[in-house]
């Protein structure tokens, strides 16, 4: 799309002709997006074919393998075995098979790897503090008490999820609800027939949901403050100034998507996705090329693109593909 996108010509009607032109793209970024969960699931199954494996697929691998450990170290606690860490291979692959299976739960893992390979990028080409953003220093500074306790607590969390997104690990209490329940799932899986060992997997469950809050998440903590900031959330739509993490959850919500579809949108191969995307939000068209000069500089906006309505814009998107579509 980068070379139709810069070297399409003037239409009679551009209104009309920009809204064929994207909706192609998108069409032919859906196709992609239909393969992304076979493929994926092909390559943490097979470790022989490591070969295609890249950053992002051993990301993910590694994601799973951290919360199907957790879950695992969690029941040997509740069995009096809180030392027990040397897990058996069989019983961890059986959990990451199942929590692969699961679409919902594919996507998002691979989204996190998505958005931490974002994230490093933007950090190499534009020296954007992949914790501190500009937007997030100026609402910890907030004369709103509340804003810049909950700020300060992203903050923490932004540091946590670099962290661990460099160790390939996903804590439990990271994940969504709907996903920590099907992780959950997963644990009830192991108590089979037996009275005792089912006994410790409701103990299990009992104590991962004791301390579970999604609100306290970083997702959650972003959620907050973008919805808190009602207007001002445009602030967050400037990928320089509110970092990678709030600009995706604020593009998320301004133009109705899923927030691994706002992810997805950054690659390279989407971008007619990222440009309706950022008109559906609301934005006009000079302010969506500055965002294109920080994720992808060499391509410039179609001719009579600002013709386009955020409504129309939005129209497209939701009769597009859904992430990750497997």
């Amino acid at each position: 799309m980068a070379q139709g996108m810069i070297d399409t010509a003037a239409p009679a009607n551009p209104a009309i002709s920009v809204e064929a032109l994207l909706r192609d793209d998108l069409a032919h970024g859906d196709a992609m997006i239909g393969t992304i969960a076979p493929i994926m699931r092909h390559l943490l199954a097979n470790d022989e074919h490591s070969v295609f494996s890249d950053e992002i697929v051993a990301a993910v691998r590694g994601m799973f393998a951290h919360v199907a450990a957790q879950v695992l170290d969690e029941l040997a606690t509740a069995a009096g075995m809180p030392d027990a860490r040397d897990h058996s291979a069989e019983t961890l692959a059986g959990l990451i098979e199942g929590f692969v299976a699961h679409t919902g739960f594919l996507g998002h893992v691979h989204a996190l790897a998505l958005e931490w390979q974002l994230t490093q990028r933007l950090q190499a080409r534009l020296s954007l503090d992949p914790v501190l953003s500009p937007l997030l220093q100026a609402l910890i500074a907030s004369s709103d008490a509340q804003v810049a306790t909950t700020a300060m607590a992203l903050l923490a969390a932004q540091a946590r999820f670099a962290q661990n997104q460099r160790r390939m690990q996903l804590p439990l209490d990271e994940l969504p609800g709907d996903l920590l329940h099907s992780a959950l799932v997963g644990l009830r899986g192991l108590g089979g027939d037996d009275p005792e060992l089912q006994d410790h997997v409701a103990a299990a469950e009992r104590a991962i949901r004791s301390r579970y809050d999604e609100g306290r998440s970083r997702l959650g903590l972003i959620s907050r403050l973008v919805m808190g900031m009602g207007a001002g959330a445009t602030a967050a739509l400037a990928v320089t100034h509110a970092g990678a993490g709030m600009f995706l959850s604020a593009l998320a919500l301004a133009s109705g998507q899923d927030r691994e579809m706002a992810i997805l949108a950054t690659n390279e191969a989407q971008v007619a996705r990222l440009a309706l995307a950022l008109r559906a939000a609301g934005m006009k068209a000079a302010s969506i090329e500055e965002q294109f000069l920080a994720f992808h500089p060499e391509v410039t906006l179609p001719q009579g693109f600002e013709q386009l309505g955020a409504d129309q814009a939005a129209a497209l998107l939701a009769r597009s593909a859904t992430y990750p579509g497997g």
